[in-house]
């Protein structure tokens, strides 16, 4: 599936420093919301944007008593994200509880999995040019809930607290310290939100916060990398500062960017890094310090005596999986194969879940790259200037094959046919039926071209004995015998008579 894709080796971003050449290690953490109605714990709603507080179960409250049941869905959901990175699934795993005290976490810890999570070892194939990726390896998918939202800017006196997301599935997916770059990093968190849209377990809207990450950042000297895969040994990576809670693919880059040069000027300056939790200002574009970073013993976790260890049958695993559908690479690489498409189009087609749909229902049956050239140059390119997505296109698949339908029975032409598509796109209606009511459709007929061509050949003696002298300037002829007609004479029956009536 990936036969078009060569695999490259880690190509460090390179940063001079003031004394020296520093190579950076990116690892991330990303939290991604489970695509479920209900919590993880309680049949709360997730539904953003609700009333602050309105969405709250006695257990996401913390009231007395109260004790957590699993949500099944959001099981297999973690599961389902597993399989499409190529993960181990664990038939086994455990909750724990993860000890800290926040005004937005009303039982004083997150319940959470450290030591036996859900999802083992997995990967993710990142594209990072024309034919080439980078592997990324996953080091666990865990589930846990998330916490509520302090609210700071409603009143000078006192901070606000909203409950709406405690207990929100989340899913935390952990790289491995492969990632090289600001652009590496920005990419990889993209494909993982490709995949997981594609897969239907996280909707991705980083805005509303249902997709961001916590990115992990060091740098170290050219070959201490090299020395790190070689022994397993982390500190030769350098002291790593982590950036909390990004939700823009830019922030990411620019935060990574940042946080990597003033590490270089505090080395270089004699100083030391500090391992620490710190926020990324996007007006000023720099990080500052959040808090002093904790290690797991310091949350003390422990098994959640609420909640006993998760076991699932190999024969639900495969269920899950049989049920997958193509996922991004698999579809590309179909695209390019099958229909012979650049590989850039099938990019452009697969980037998601919505646009690939789109164009598949457009090319069914038609030629996939016709279909492709219409769909991403005058689809999606009148979708951008008017700021709109697939899904709230005023022209359909069904309608945007009707058009290709027409141009490949000979009835329009392509101008024909881009008046055609913005009378779709204003007025809606069958193409068929707007092409035979409006008179649209294109002139075949020989005799009728014939004399259009003869009536301008005789009214421009002077640009026929040019034409004669240069082949070239035929197409003088072409355009004006397209223009008499209003662009419905047929483009190639018009080039074959102008050329035999001059002679050429």
């Amino acid at each position: 599936m990936l036969d078009h894709l060569s695999f490259s080796s880690p190509e460090p971003k390179v940063i001079a420093g003031a004394k020296a050449d520093w190579e950076l290690v990116i690892g991330l953490e990303v939290h991604a919301q489970v695509a479920s109605k209900s919590k993880l714990f309680s049949g709360a709603s997730t539904a953003f944007g609700a009333e602050p507080n309105s969405n709250v179960a006695f257990v996401d409250a913390a009231m007395p008593g109260m004790l957590p049941v699993i949500n099944e869905f959001c099981v297999a959901q973690a599961v389902k994200t597993g399989l499409g990175l190529k993960a181990e699934i664990n038939l086994r795993s455990a909750f724990d509880r993860k000890n800290y005290f926040y005004p937005d976490l009303p039982q004083g810890y997150q319940i959470s999995q450290l030591y036996h999570p859900i999802v083992g070892e997995g990967e993710v194939i990142v594209d990072m040019g024309p034919g080439i990726a980078r592997r990324v390896r996953i080091e666990r998918i865990h589930l846990e809930q998330d916490a509520g939202k302090s609210i700071h800017d409603m009143d000078p006196n006192m901070s606000f607290v909203d409950l709406n997301r405690t207990g929100v599935a989340l899913m935390e997916i952990v790289s491995r310290p492969d990632i090289r770059g600001p652009e590496e990093a920005a990419a990889y968190v993209g494909k993982l939100r490709q995949i997981m849209r594609y897969l239907g377990t996280c909707d991705g809207n980083m805005q509303n916060g249902n997709l961001r990450a916590d990115v992990n950042v060091s740098v170290c000297k050219p070959g201490d990398y090299e020395r790190f895969i070689e022994t397993g040994d982390h500190s030769v990576l350098g002291t790593r500062c982590e950036i909390k809670n990004m939700n823009s693919l830019r922030f990411i880059q620019a935060a990574i960017e940042y946080e990597a040069r003033r590490q270089i000027a505090i080395i270089e300056d004699g100083g030391t890094i500090v391992q620490e939790t710190r926020l990324y200002d996007p007006d000023k574009g720099e990080t500052r310090s959040m808090r002093s970073k904790e290690e797991a013993h310091d949350y003390r976790y422990f098994p959640c005596p609420d909640l006993l260890p998760l076991e699932i049958e190999q024969a639900w695993v495969d269920d899950i999986e049989a049920s997958m559908p193509e996922l991004p690479d698999a579809k590309k690489a179909r695209f390019v194969k099958d229909m012979g498409l650049p590989e850039y189009d099938a990019g452009v087609l697969t980037a998601e879940v919505e646009s690939a749909d789109y164009f598949e229902e457009v090319a069914r049956g038609r030629d996939g790259k016709m279909a492709a050239n219409w769909v991403i140059n005058e689809l999606f390119g009148r979708l951008n200037k008017e700021g709109l997505g697939v899904a709230t296109s005023p022209v359909s698949a069904a309608q945007l094959g009707g058009v290709i339908d027409l141009i490949g029975r000979g009835e329009i032409s392509g101008k024909i046919a881009k008046d055609l598509f913005e009378i779709l796109w204003s007025e809606g209606g069958d193409p068929a039926q707007i092409v035979e009511a409006r008179g649209m459709k294109q002139v075949t007929d020989m005799a009728a071209i014939e004399a259009a061509v003869d009536e301008i050949i005789a009214a421009n003696p002077a640009q026929v004995e040019k034409a004669k002298a240069n082949p070239k300037l035929a197409g003088w002829f072409v355009g004006q015998v397209l223009k008499a007609t209003g662009g419905k004479a047929n483009p190639a029956a018009v080039n074959q008579i102008v050329a035999q009536k001059l002679g050429l």
